[in-house]
């Protein structure tokens, strides 16, 4: 039997069906073989090919075949074709099927699923493209804080400067790193002897114990007290210990704080040794870095470089400098009492009023054959319940904009002082580090820490004393994590690295960067700046004003004039400031 084409309509007008109606194929059992699948308006919509869903099983298939060749309900079918169209439905109110990522058994199936509507496939691009977003940030912020951890110095670590210019004729000596400090270790055999005494203190106000940023005081300037910063070969009194051959090293506390504190130090700085015969002078230049109080040294974001700016990291050092002198000396009762002792203050000449400070000459021994003596200040003396005088130091912290360092002292100074103080170990930890070192090396009984804060964060003349806080050298030490055996681990070392080197002149520097020293061999006059200027010709010379002047530029003058001579007197703002640290 052939193959059975069936019933095909003719047009004899043209292609395509004709315009009558073909004969309708049978629906019974006649000669027509094709199925007929029942349907109603009311029947939803399926999907005619899926590609979303998991790919059925063989029984599935099963089903949906015999589905398509089920004729049981084919009358009701043909009648429900013919019924009322208020059954139909154009709208699915089913909600849409959940995306099978955010299923429960999503993370156990075992392959790709895709998104089943087109908003939801915008819907998972979208956060995955936010969570790419929000992994590159984190990296990035991750790979910036190591950067800065590991410079110390935040992005513009890169174009720091040391503080002395290094000439091309210097030779550099030693490079050591700061990880080979951390190990040493050195125990002083003996206490420290005093040699001598000089200077007179005056007794600390314990009034100011009181102090609390609701009740804070105002603080005052001290124009006419002088502060000295000579360096080591100035000091007559080193001289004349150096010629009786007391010692081998000379030095002051300052230089020798900046030693034991080298690790934690990030800005540059340099020390000037010199060896004569079997001695070594550890000394500062004129000017030097250490004269002058870092602020925010160690903290994460790095301060602007523009010298102009209140918030510079040098103009906010000259401020410091500025506020430490004059808390040290506002502490203190202005009754005229003063503790005097061997001899009179070594710097100030007859009939100058010196700030209240006294010198000790101390003495310690390294080894058999090298023993060192330093210069060590103390501001203070107090007398404690059991009627012993007690030996201070005095220094101040100076905040200059809560929004820079996050923590409001006004606040948190009477309820978070430990806050306070931590942000404080983070931001300045080499500058405390120093201040405790100093007073270790001077012997002293209690070390006060003073709060002091501007008046307004956009004024750096006037400040307000917030709070002062004494603690023990010692237990202060071991609360920031200061080994003592370190810090004279770190001296000797470089003692007996400078003993082995020739008779001349070398400089310790800091690098602005990496985390090292250099010592550099330089000549013997460098450094020195005592020539004599010639005079210049009479009509080169500049003519003296005249009455009709401008007042203003009259000013301007005498204040060039006073910085210039080096003079305290000065007027308010700039020239006063800088009057009180000219003795740097």
């Amino acid at each position: 039997m052939g193959f059975d084409v069936g019933f095909v309509p003719y047009n004899p007008d043209g292609w395509g069906p004709p315009e009558a109606a073909a004969a309708p194929l049978s629906l019974g059992g006649g000669s027509s073989s094709v199925p007929f699948a029942p349907f109603s308006r009311s029947d939803k919509l399926g999907r005619i090919a899926d590609w979303t869903r998991n790919p059925p099983g063989p029984a599935a298939f099963a089903a949906a075949r015999d589905a398509v060749f089920d004729f049981a309900g084919l009358e009701d079918s043909v009648g429900l074709a013919s019924a009322d169209d208020s059954s139909f439905r154009l709208v699915d109110g089913k909600p849409p099927p959940r995306h099978p990522r955010f299923g429960p058994r999503w993370r156990f199936q075992q392959r790709p699923q895709l998104p089943q509507r087109r908003d939801e496939e915008v819907e998972a691009r979208r956060r995955e493209a936010e969570k790419e977003r929000a992994r590159r940030d984190r990296h990035w912020q991750q790979n910036r804080r190591t950067h800065h951890q590991f410079n110390r110095g935040g992005p513009s670590s890169s174009s720091a400067k040391p503080s002395v210019d290094i000439q091309p004729e210097w030779s550099v000596k030693e490079q050591i790193p700061f990880s080979s400090f951390s190990k040493l270790s050195f125990a002083v055999a003996d206490q420290p002897e005093d040699l001598l005494v000089c200077g007179a203190v005056e007794f600390y106000d314990r009034t100011y114990d009181r102090v609390t940023p609701r009740a804070e005081r105002r603080l005052e300037r001290f124009k006419s007290r002088n502060f000295f910063k000579v360096t080591t070969t100035d000091d007559p009194v080193i001289r004349r210990l150096a010629e009786n051959d007391t010692a081998t090293v000379f030095a002051t506390d300052t230089i020798l704080a900046a030693l034991m504190c080298a690790p934690r130090s990030v800005q540059s700085w340099d020390i000037v040794i010199q060896r004569v015969g079997n001695k070594l002078f550890f000394d500062k230049r004129d000017g030097s870095q250490l004269d002058l109080l870092t602020v925010n040294e160690t903290a994460q974001e790095p301060l602007p470089e523009a010298k102009e700016d209140i918030n510079s990291a040098h103009s906010l050092a000259v401020e410091a400098t500025y506020v430490n002198q004059n808390f040290s000396q506002q502490v203190l009762l202005r009754n005229g009492e003063k503790v005097t002792f061997d001899e009179p203050n070594p710097f100030a000449t007859e009939g100058e009023e010196a700030a209240s400070v006294a010198y000790r000459y101390r003495r310690w021994k390294l080894d058999d054959e090298t023993s060192l003596v330093a210069r060590c200040e103390v501001h203070a003396v107090n007398t404690d319940p059991r009627g012993e005088r007690q030996f201070l130091t005095l220094n101040a912290l100076n905040e200059f904009d809560p929004k820079v360092t996050g923590v409001d002292w006004r606040k948190k100074l009477e309820t978070q002082r430990g806050a306070v103080l931590a942000t404080e170990l983070k931001n300045n930890a080499n500058k405390l580090a120093r201040w405790t070192a100093q007073a270790l090396l001077a012997g002293a009984d209690m070390m006060k820490l003073g709060y002091v804060s501007r008046l307004h964060p956009r004024d750096h003349y006037n400040h307000s004393i917030l709070s002062v806080i004494g603690y023990k050298p010692r237990d202060f030490a071991a609360q920031i994590n200061l080994n003592t055996a370190n810090m004279w681990g770190i001296v000797k070392s470089i003692v007996d690295v400078c003993m082995k080197l020739g008779e001349g002149k070398y400089v310790l520097v800091k690098d602005p960067v990496k985390p090292q020293v250099r010592l550099y061999e330089v000549p013997n006059d460098a450094f020195e700046n005592d020539y004599v200027e010639e005079p210049l010709p009479e009509e080169e010379q500049v003519r003296p004003f005249s009455e009709d002047v401008d007042a203003t530029a009259q000013e301007m003058d005498a204040a060039a004039e006073a910085e210039a001579t080096g003079t305290t007197a000065g007027a308010e703002g700039d020239a006063e400031k800088s009057s009180d640290v000219a003795a740097v």
